[in-house]
């Protein structure tokens, strides 16, 4: 349940998979933000774009949409040079939008997914229907040859042949989830050929088209678990393939098909239960390189596979015991020898070059900035593309590298922006963000020259016509060490003289104090500063941008040293002449709930109020893949001994407690095990809770009105904004 750590997935908790909303009118101006409208569709913040991909032969650029701030995207296109956006496809208003897309290898054309369906679409506009499909597909994919579609349907590779026009099964390994019950983070087929629960990689065909690599789940080998659904006409007991720190995970291993024979060979790479597929790509001569990491992350290993002399070499292997979750990654230099990959081996994450004539890795970027995202490359082979916090941990910019020469700076515009390549190596597509604008579609010359061109503009007029609030980025002393805490301030365009304001700290997170547009979570704190709080939030242990110690920190120690980084903030604050140090609240969702809730418990009195959504409370039932930050029983027992539960007594300040009684990440148990300590213990506190909400408790609109309006009134209610 702590799994949202590095990843900083706890903003698309609150924005996942919504379900079907009403369209709502848009505000009068001048008419209060209220957690209705921030919930409602259109969407206040716009619909983003998402998906850009270029065609093959980088003459234009397809990205999923919606123009009108509607949920259903659809594909759109646009020419290389910024030109002509227009949509490629349309679907009927009770149909479901595109949830995936490839171009065709003609470039005129490309293939989509509506629903269970597969479509064609091509440049001028025409759609046909390829296959009615029975079942939901995902990951479309289109051989090197362009002769067929492959997607995953069921737990199974299928293809579909563009010539012939049928379907086929290309492997038979998936066996369906024992839950019947439509919810939650861990219904997934007992074995699939797919993602782990957490994504990751699905398959990817060999340039020859012969072989198609594919990640194997085997979950029928792991604890089998209860999750009751009270919302059938008798209770369902729900089981769930669950494990628990010190059980054994799902088995995660490496297959390769023959496209000839129908063959699948499962690679027997050792630990499939204990180390996770980071990744696989192929190199332009027919090799496989194999990124696997430890789920503990003490180890990682890069291996390559020769699949015609069925030689498997290691090329890589490091282990520090200190590590908790990583952010790394790995590809082929287009050399097709050496390798590139992103890793921690120093204080920062940097990219790593390894290979024939570079036995050990040489880091290629600078020493002092964290690589964040990449490698990327063009086809032309010529770029090396990576995202970077160069020059601040608050931003994130684009940088290219070219052999031999200093990185070279392509994004100039304040915020954070993920690149996207095109083939030729010519232009750079990005998604880009800031405090005060959502994601929008923009693109820039690979050389760095060129001002970026924005593509799009997502919101709808009412947007502009709002006075949002402004970011400020605060620094101050730690007050257990020698660290300098980072911390971004939300507050009104104006303060007013004199006035002292209560604050509310949240979503309380790691990773936080970023220049981009946090989802709906940024409506949300709109919404508290509207109302008349500030709004605060702070890196606390564990977060990127701050060297090695400050992340390894983190380990088996969650509700430590990090609930001292938050004590650092409130003591900072306090010396400013706008708050009020009587007036301060806490909020957070998985482990910022899990913060929250020991604030309250662990040092009384420090904050005022505290809402605490999906909060893992007790470490017995954190999910197998949170062994990276606690460990297992046998080997660290001490982190197995801090649940809330013995700290139960100590609780004085106003407590609201949210959960979904769907949440299969953080167990409803554990709640409810507070929740009985607490009442024994004679404390008064609140819970909310919804039958049919899922660790994404905001994702239902029903469920997301119903929690948000209790946490914002408990927010009023005891910290009393004027």
């Amino acid at each position: 349940m702590l799994r949202l750590l590095i990843s900083s997935s706890l903003f698309a908790v609150a924005a996942g998979c919504a379900a079907p909303q009403l369209d709502a009118p848009a505000a009068p101006p001048g008419e209060a933000l209220s957690v209705e409208r921030v919930l409602a569709s259109p969407a206040l913040a716009g619909t983003s774009p998402a998906s850009p991909r270029w065609s093959p032969d980088s003459s234009g650029l397809a990205f999923l949409w919606n123009d009108r701030a509607l949920p259903r995207r659809e594909v759109w296109w646009v020419a290389a040079d910024g030109k002509g956006l227009r949509p490629l496809t349309e679907g009927a208003r009770d149909e479901p939008g595109v949830g995936d897309f490839v171009w065709l290898s003609d470039s005129r054309a490309l293939a989509f997914l509506r629903g269970r369906d597969l479509w064609r679409a091509s440049l001028n506009g025409e759609a046909e229907l390829l296959s009615a499909g029975t079942a939901s597909r995902s990951d479309l994919d289109v051989s090197p040859d362009g002769r067929f579609l492959s997607y995953l349907e069921s737990g199974d590779l299928w293809w579909y042949d563009l010539a012939t026009r049928s379907t086929r099964q290309l492997t038979f390994e998936g066996r369906p989830s024992i839950s019947e019950v439509p919810l939650g983070r861990y219904r997934r087929p007992d074995v699939e050929i797919g993602p782990p629960v957490w994504g990751g990689p699905t398959y990817a065909w060999s340039p020859d088209g012969r072989t198609i690599a594919v990640h194997h789940v085997d979950r029928s080998g792991m604890r089998t678990v209860p999750f009751p659904h009270y919302l059938g006409a008798e209770t369902d007991p729900n089981p769930i393939r669950r494990s628990y720190p010190g059980d054994a995970n799902s088995a995660r291993r490496i297959g390769l098909l023959s496209t000839g024979s129908g063959e699948l060979e499962l690679l027997d790479l050792p630990d499939p239960t204990e180390v996770r597929v980071v990744g696989f790509h192929w190199s332009p001569g027919g090799r496989l390189l194999i990124d696997r990491e430890s789920d503990t992350a003490e180890d990682r290993w890069l291996h390559v596979l020769d699949p015609r002399s069925g030689e498997l070499t290691e090329l890589w292997h490091d282990r520090r015991e200190s590590r908790v979750y990583t952010s790394v990654a790995s590809d082929w230099h287009p050399d097709g020898e050496h390798v590139v990959f992103r890793s921690d081996l120093n204080d920062r994450y940097g990219l790593y070059l390894i290979g024939p004539q570079s036995p050990a890795p040489r880091l290629l970027t600078p020493p002092d900035f964290d690589v964040t995202a990449g490698p990327f490359f063009d086809d032309a082979g010529g770029t090396l593309i990576y995202q970077s916090n160069q020059p601040s941990p608050y931003e994130r910019h684009v940088y290219a590298l070219a052999e031999s020469a200093a990185p070279t700076r392509l994004t100039r515009r304040s915020g954070s922006h993920r690149p996207y390549p095109a083939p030729d190596g010519h232009r750079v597509a990005l998604l880009h963000s800031s405090d005060a604008q959502p994601t929008e579609l923009y693109l820039t010359d690979a050389d760095g020259r060129a001002p970026e061109r924005r593509v799009t503009h997502s919101p709808p007029p009412e947007f502009a016509e709002r006075t949002w609030a402004r970011a400020r980025y605060l620094t101050f002393p730690s007050r257990i060490d020698d660290h300098t805490l980072h911390a971004r301030m939300l507050e009104p365009r104006e303060l007013i003289p004199g006035k002292r304001y209560p604050v509310v700290f949240g979503p309380v997170y790691s990773n936080t104090v970023r220049n981009r547009w946090a989802g709906r979570w940024a409506l949300i704190q709109q919404l508290l500063v509207e109302r008349g709080f500030l709004v605060v939030q702070v890196d606390v242990r564990g977060s990127t941008g701050y060297g090695r110690t400050f992340r390894e920190d983190f380990l088996a120690d969650f509700a430590g040293r990090d609930l001292e980084d938050l004590h650092s903030a409130v003591e900072h604050l306090r010396t400013l002449p706008h708050v009020d140090p009587n007036r301060l609240g806490i909020w957070g969702s998985s482990y910022g709930g899990t913060l929250t809730v020991y604030a309250l418990l662990k040092k009384p009195g420090l904050f005022q109020a505290g809402v605490a959504g999906a909060a893992a409370v007790d470490p017995r039932f954190f999910g197998s893949d949170d062994v990276a930050i606690v460990r297992r029983p046998d080997s660290h027992p001490e982190a197995f001994l801090r649940g809330a539960v013995q700290y139960a007594a100590q609780l004085e300040d106003p407590l609201l407690l949210i959960h979904g009684m769907q949440d299969q990440v953080v167990p409803f148990k554990t709640v409810v095990d507070l929740s009985d300590a607490l009442i024994r213990a004679g404390k008064d506190f609140d819970l909310a809770i919804a039958p049919s909400a899922t660790h994404s408790w905001t994702a239902n609109r029903a469920n997301g009105r119903f929690l948000l309006g209790k946490l914002l009134g408990h927010f009023t209610r005891h910290l009393a904004p004027d």
